[in-house]
């Protein structure tokens, strides 16, 4: 099967979306299909030189970004030349309301080929400037309408997606498939020496938050809270990781190198294991989130969660059974959740075993066979 992907970016940006295209991409190379990724020239930070190389066996097609609307949107028209040259039996578009997804569409249509798009729950709009509100009242309200209708599947990466979908497509055109995981998160890292590389005493406990620096993640809340704590408690020690999207020096300036709170910038998905494990709890404040892969990368590693009640997560998330949830900015309850986990060891093992059944079923592997189902179903429609 010869197999488009398009999206804004790929490797190596980091970010969900990225790790999501990435694992599925290569997933597909291994059972000997071709993945051809196409994506602007832009790593979110300035413009790659290189417009095609091959990744892993993926061959990665830049086009030139023409304007940058925001830190996370770009305009690069010439991913339609990209589409219209080349043959492919699927294209697949991800995230949307943006202008090539409208592409993906038209272009499918033309050469008689399916169109799914995955969105990634990109709906909300709660405190986005309100240049960009009025960018997705234009895509919400006419953009979406015709950009939709073109694909022949779309995929919700979560049921609180559907009611929205439901304005653009039929019902019967979406499917639910959840983001996954890597199985290696489930297995015991032996003498983890992570705790050690950074932690002033590994036998304190460890309050772990990992995802990019950016607004929507709300790390600044997390750092408020570590610094309180630290001033009372003495017995725990806090990370902060991932990379910086325009918060990393809010955060130092709040925890000004505190000791026992470690700010660790990017970190190695290869050892993303060796980070879980040497948490004891795992906490993300967002305000918007689709359905965030640390969500289920922290359950397999047996992590009790302190989240916020958005989007996707409580649907995986049901508060005294698996962890807890407090509404967004609620800084007392974040505080109130992470003591309590760690001062209540039988509440926190229940919350890890929970957690660990919860997910067993959820990895890369079941993800790719589900999506190339949804491939070989369209295709043999056409």
């Amino acid at each position: 099967m010869r197999i488009a992907i398009v999206s804004m970016f790929y490797l190596p940006t980091i970010g969900g979306v990225e790790k999501v295209i990435e694992v599925l991409a290569k997933q597909y190379i291994k059972q000997g299909h071709k993945v051809d990724v196409f994506c602007c020239d832009c790593d979110k930070y300035k413009r790659i030189k290189k417009k095609f190389e091959i990744i892993d066996g993926v061959r990665v097609y830049r086009s030139r970004y023409w304007l940058r609307l925001s830190f996370n949107t770009h305009i690069f028209p010439g991913v339609i030349w990209d589409l219209i040259t080349k043959k492919y039996d699927i294209i697949h578009s991800h995230v949307g309301a943006h202008d090539y997804v409208l592409f993906a569409g038209i272009i499918a249509k033309l050469k008689g080929v399916p169109h799914i798009h995955t969105t990634h729950c990109p709906w909300t709009d709660k405190f986005r400037p309100w240049p960009a509100r009025f960018a997705l009242f234009f895509t919400d309200n006419f953009f979406n309408y015709i950009s939709f209708p073109l694909c022949d599947r779309i995929i919700a990466i979560t049921p609180w997606e559907i009611p929205v979908l439901k304005k653009y497509v039929k019902e019967k055109k979406i499917k639910v498939l959840h983001n996954g995981m890597a199985k290696s998160l489930f297995k015991k890292v032996k003498d983890n020496p992570t705790k050690k590389s950074f932690m002033q005493d590994p036998k304190r406990k460890l309050v772990l938050f990992y995802g990019r620096l950016h607004p929507t993640k709300s790390p600044h809340h997390f750092a408020e809270v570590a610094v309180d704590i630290a001033k009372e408690r003495k017995d725990m020690e806090f990370a902060i990781v991932g990379p910086d999207e325009g918060l990393m020096d809010r955060v130092k300036g709040i925890v000004k190198d505190h000791p026992r709170i470690h700010v660790l910038g990017k970190w190695i998905y290869e050892k993303n294991p060796e980070l879980y494990q040497a948490a004891d709890v795992y906490v993300l404040p967002s305000y918007r989130e689709g359905l965030p892969l640390t969500i289920f990368e922290a359950m397999a590693s047996g992590l009790p969660i302190v989240t916020t009640p958005v989007n996707g997560i409580p649907y995986e998330v049901t508060s005294g059974i698996n962890g807890f949830l407090f509404k967004h900015g609620d800084r007392k309850k974040m505080k109130e959740y992470i003591l309590r986990i760690l001062d209540d060891p039988k509440l926190a093992k229940m919350f890890s075993e929970n957690n660990k059944k919860k997910v067993k079923g959820y990895t890369w592997d079941q993800i790719a066979e589900e999506t190339l189902d949804i491939y070989k179903e369209e295709i043999l429609k056409k």
